[in-house]
């Protein structure tokens, strides 16, 4: 079929535009003189520090880039750990001293390093509030990009954070360690095992962003939503998502229109967003980008969702990135495709079709299987957010339970290498020593031999691992630390173990060794079954692994001796560090808890509870007027349904009042908690049931009450009227 004029001119428009408000290679390539040009392409390529001596030209290229954009100030812009993205903007403006002229200048110095204010930033006990000097240090590797307001633009570099005592304060600096530690051992193993040579291996990340988008006016009348991102009050509508009809539907005019204006916006920053799509929950959508290395790809994913904010409210629409905003329907992901590879090309998470790439491959899913068991609680961890309580193990999500799924032609494999099966045999001899490392029987496997097992929370899916458990709302970069961490570690366990055996047997015999050893002492973690089931939890609790449901729970064993030595000796985190996280995870968790707690028991308070007595008065009033007619009358019926009707109203206001002052009790106690950690598990264990009970009890009323009473939109409004 023939291309339109329109859809030429929209094309066309595209390739222009792709990647144009980002000072990537394209533009530098105009800016610099070739030997500035090709050190900066090297240190993007690799991740070498940059030359000082280069700094200020690539510093002034960059300004004279951003100007002609229409940016007058720049911004280091970085992640601190309070999840969300940070920066403070200056301007290009500079007076020449003893002149009135204005000049514009930005100097090497100035690209490479920041000094923010530090002290109101979450730093976990690192340093005391009155010690406020902060740094920011330019992540190269990163392009910078243009932010567009409507009165002007901004240049926005992306750096790393960390304290004037060193400690890291962000979630870029341990993510860039991390990539380097996976990136060393992968090349120590390629090259001692494979005699692979590469200069670089990349962890990768695809990342499935989902969100509601809802009207404005709906939101601006929930105080739930405002305050929390979720509704803590709301019946179950009659229509929900029971039909099936918003998975992959026809898009709606208005919202299609809104996600057309965050793609344009992304395509000019380089973020290549390629997928969209309605999702499961009515008002719930999913967009989603073409592989980008973990650092970018964190980085675009922050951009992505302040785009996805600022764009709906130019549509009078709202983005609603929690977890769970709706009860009753599905909630909200953010699906992590990961996988590593080399600075050639080269996919290392995929399937070879000869015999040595099947054995590099087998290594390298076994170091992941290993690194997954081993280190389950530090996956989950990453992942313990307020929202993704909600979220977890709801048949929506992947339970708390963290397990690989495989699939089941790689299952089989893997099961046949740990039965030792001669026709499955890992490795075969060729002449002077040089390995095949075949897996004999082994058939080329297709990229997508593997289901998506939407119950896995780590599922194998063809060339890649899907880590699905990661919250919608949540920053990427940790939970990618993370990963990279483990799997590392895990690459120098193994390759450590073949050359340690090799000591005594040949190459092959250690290689298969060590593998088929692996696999076996890990292979509970690997389930390729239903995670929502009960049976997978009993199978579960019989294989030793863990089941923590709640955030506390989950925390607990960020730093516990294993991990604080795990990120110790691979220099990610230093115990410091790594404790820091977790105080400031407990402190994100206990406010986030408290502010909802308080949120609801003030709608209650002032929303519900008087909207009930007016009903309740309605009713009262309307019985009242018809009462001495009835008595008057010996044979006329009793207003039985209106008296039925009351009695309900009344019994369920007074549970609901007792439930709202049994939480303001227990937000009064709350205060009294001093250490995070008691606090977050008293949260977790007290205050949220209590609200449950408030909820439930409120729902009621809201199912029973004259439509015209209750003073909030309804989930029947807020999730099917666009």
């Amino acid at each position: 079929m023939p291309i339109s004029m329109t859809e030429q001119c929209d094309a066309d428009k595209l390739t222009s535009i792709y990647d144009s408000d980002t000072y990537g290679l394209n533009a530098m390539r105009e800016t610099l003189p070739s030997h500035c040009y090709k050190k900066i392409k090297e240190v993007m390529a690799t991740g070498q520090s940059l030359d000082p001596e280069i700094a200020d030209m690539v510093a002034n290229g960059m300004k004279e880039w951003a100007i002609k954009k229409g940016a007058t100030h720049y911004t280091h812009w970085f992640l601190p750990l309070n999840g969300l993205a940070a920066e403070k903007h200056d301007s290009f403006i500079s007076i020449f001293p003893g002149d009135d002229r204005l000049l514009l200048e930005f100097s090497g110095m100035q690209l490479i390093k920041g000094e923010p204010d530090a002290s109101s930033f979450p730093s976990g006990g690192i340093r005391s509030t009155w010690e406020a000097r902060g740094y920011t240090v330019w992540d190269a590797t990163s392009p910078a990009f243009i932010r567009r307001e409507k009165n002007g633009a901004t240049l926005c570099i992306p750096t790393a954070f960390c304290s004037w005592t060193g400690e890291a304060l962000d979630q870029k600096t341990p993510l860039l360690r991390s990539m380097e530690t996976v990136s060393n051992e992968s090349l120590a193993t390629l090259s001692s095992l494979f005699q692979e040579n590469y200069k670089k291996v990349f962890p990768t990340l695809g990342i499935e962003q989902e969100f509601f988008l809802i009207d404005r006016q709906f939101y601006l009348s929930r105080p739930d939503l405002i305050n929390s991102g979720r509704t803590l009050i709301g019946a179950k509508p009659p229509k929900g998502q029971e039909m099936e009809d918003h998975y992959f539907g026809t898009m709606n005019s208005r919202i299609i229109s809104c996600i057309q204006e965050v793609e344009w916006s992304m395509w000019k920053l380089g973020m290549p967003l390629k997928t969209r799509h309605n999702e499961v929950a009515p008002g719930q959508y999913e967009v989603a980008p073409i592989f980008e290395r973990a650092n970018v790809a964190s980085d675009h994913n922050m951009v992505l969702m302040e785009v996805l904010k600022a764009t709906a409210i130019k549509h009078d629409l709202v983005c609603l990135l929690h977890e769970k905003p709706f009860a009753g329907v599905n909630g909200s992901g953010k699906h992590n495709n990961w996988s590593l590879a080399t600075d050639s090309g080269v996919n290392l998470l995929e399937p070879g079709k000869t015999p040595s790439q099947n054995a590099r491959f087998i290594l390298f899913l076994s170091a992941i299987i290993r690194a997954v068991d081993i280190h389950a609680d530090l996956l989950r961890a990453s992942v313990a957010v307020p929202g993704n309580e909600h979220r977890l193990g709801a048949n929506e999500a992947p339970p708390a339970i963290i397990s690989i799924y495989l699939g089941s032609q790689l299952d089989e494999i893997i099961r046949s290498l740990i039965n030792d099966e001669k026709s499955q045999d890992l490795t075969q001899s060729q002449g002077d020593n040089n390995m095949s490392l075949g897996v004999k029987g082994f058939p080329p496997l297709p990229r997508d031999s593997t289901d998506r097992n939407r119950t896995s929370p780590f599922a194998f899916t063809g060339n890649k691992f899907e880590f699905r458990a990661v919250g919608s709302s949540q920053a990427v970069a940790f939970p990618c630390i993370i990963l990279n961490t483990v799997v590392a570690e895990s690459l120098k366990f193994i390759r450590e173990e073949i050359n340690r055996e090799m000591k005594q047997h040949s190459k092959n015999y250690a290689f298969n060794l060590v593998i088929k050893n692996v696999l076996k002492q890990h292979q509970r973690i690997i389930f390729n079954g239903d995670g929502y089931g009960q049976e997978w939890k009993d199978m579960a609790h019989e294989r030793g692994l863990q089941n923590l449901r709640s955030t506390p729970e989950a925390l607990a064993n960020l730093n516990s001796e294993k991990n604080v030595k795990l990120f110790s000796d691979s220099g990610i985190l230093s115990s410091v560090e790594l404790n820091c996280r977790q105080m400031v995870l407990y402190e994100i968790y206990c406010k986030s808890i408290t502010i909802e707690a308080k949120s609801l028991n003030e709608m209650i308070t002032t929303l519900i509870i008087p909207a009930c007595f007016k009903h309740q008065k309605n009713v009262a009033e309307s019985l009242n007027s018809i009462m001495p007619f009835v008595q008057s009358q010996k044979s006329f019926p009793q207003p039985l349904a209106q008296i039925s009707h009351l009695q309900d109203l009344v019994e369920s206001v007074n549970h609901l009042s007792d439930a709202n002052s049994k939480l303001l009790a227990s937000i009064k106690h709350s205060k009294d908690v001093h250490d995070e950690k008691v606090l977050a598990t008293y949260l977790s264990q007290t205050v949220i049931p209590i609200m449950n009970e408030v909820r439930k009890h409120s729902d009621h009323l809201e199912s029973i009450m004259d439509d015209s009473y209750w003073p909030l939109p309804k989930y029947s409004e807020i999730l099917f009227m666009r």
